[in-house]
């Protein structure tokens, strides 16, 4: 029951309203199909709940379980959580943001059904050009994606898992946020982060440590990281790594002669380890690909610095 295959919906089966036409892609915890709706022949994306390490498919074909009762705990978690990732994207409607048109239980197990939209990953096309991407295109995707963020932000939702291969392009260039499996909302500190994602070069380090505060500044090292990615055609150090030895080059250094100031500086201040030396909105990163980055060595005002004495702190990296 643990092969590739019985992992799989077979192709031509029904799930409520909607016929598996082929498997589009999918990772340890979920598997994606290209299908379309019966009724109207309409294609759709279909994501499916299917932990592989925890559960495995019935004799049926169609139905999941957990594998066996020490995992029955983690399988009913995660699809707890699976389901709560669907109905907070049904009710975020955004050009920029994976659209859900339904979401449902059946088969022991949560579907999520999303608009089917042709176009390619952003982390294949980076692998396809070697990076190198235009500035022309990077502001074609990254201005209406972080319009996207800021929505999301404005609702007090957290991203918490941006990078390349969870943004499609569409036609033009036109980018599609997706994943949002680790949609968190904002408060100061996560004391508790169950099924938390973490992904190494695009992850920030207040993100990684149990209470590290998060917040907007989070999402923005992300964006910040992806950027740098489509530059240089692989990911950045993990922050982590960062934290303890900065041997990265500042973009605005190591990639002048081919992009404008304003945008390497504002790609290297998204990309501060410290999490209050980074753009704290949307708003500010917008404004500094258009005016550029502020003076980073200006020195912090009060608030500023007593905020980030409690973060050093948890983190145990104060300033000198």
């Amino acid at each position: 029951m643990n092969d590739s295959a019985n992992h799989e919906l077979p192709l031509g089966c029904r799930i409520d309203d909607f016929v598996i036409d082929s498997k589009l892609g999918g990772g340890g915890f979920s598997i994606v199909y290209l299908a379309h709706i019966a009724d109207s022949g309409k294609e759709v994306v279909v994501k499916e709940y299917m932990p592989r390490k925890l559960a495995c498919r019935g004799e049926d074909g169609m139905t999941i379980r957990p594998l066996d009762e020490t995992n029955q705990d983690q399988f009913v978690h995660g699809r707890k959580l699976f389901l709560q990732e669907a109905s907070t994207l049904a009710t975020i409607k955004h050009p920029n943001i994976v659209n859900v048109i339904n979401f449902f239980r059946a088969n022991g197990t949560v579907y999520m059904v999303m608009d089917y939209e042709k176009g390619v990953n952003l982390q294949d096309y980076i692998h396809r050009h070697n990076g190198g991407l235009t500035e022309k295109l990077l502001n074609t995707v990254f201005r209406p994606l972080l319009d996207g963020l800021r929505f999301i932000h404005d609702k007090g939702l957290l991203h918490l898992d941006i990078k390349p291969g969870n943004i499609y392009l569409r036609a033009g260039g036109n980018p599609l946020l997706l994943d949002f499996g680790a949609v968190h909302e904002m408060q100061q500190s996560r004391r508790y982060q169950p099924g938390q994602v973490l992904t190494l070069g695009f992850c920030p380090v207040e993100q990684s440590t149990p209470g590290g505060y998060v917040g907007p500044w989070t999402d923005l090292y992300a964006i910040g990281a992806t950027m740098r990615a489509c530059i240089e055609g692989v990911a950045p150090p993990p922050a982590e790594e960062r934290r303890m030895k900065d041997s990265m080059r500042p973009a605005a250094e190591q990639f002048k002669k081919s992009y404008s100031p304003n945008l390497l500086a504002t790609i290297d201040w998204a990309m501060e380890v410290d999490p209050m030396l980074r753009p704290q909105s949307v708003d500010q990163m917008l404004t500094a690909m258009d005016k550029g980055a502020p003076n980073r060595d200006k020195p912090l005002n009060n608030a500023s610095r007593s905020m980030l004495d409690r973060i050093a702190d948890r983190l145990s990296w104060k300033k000198g």
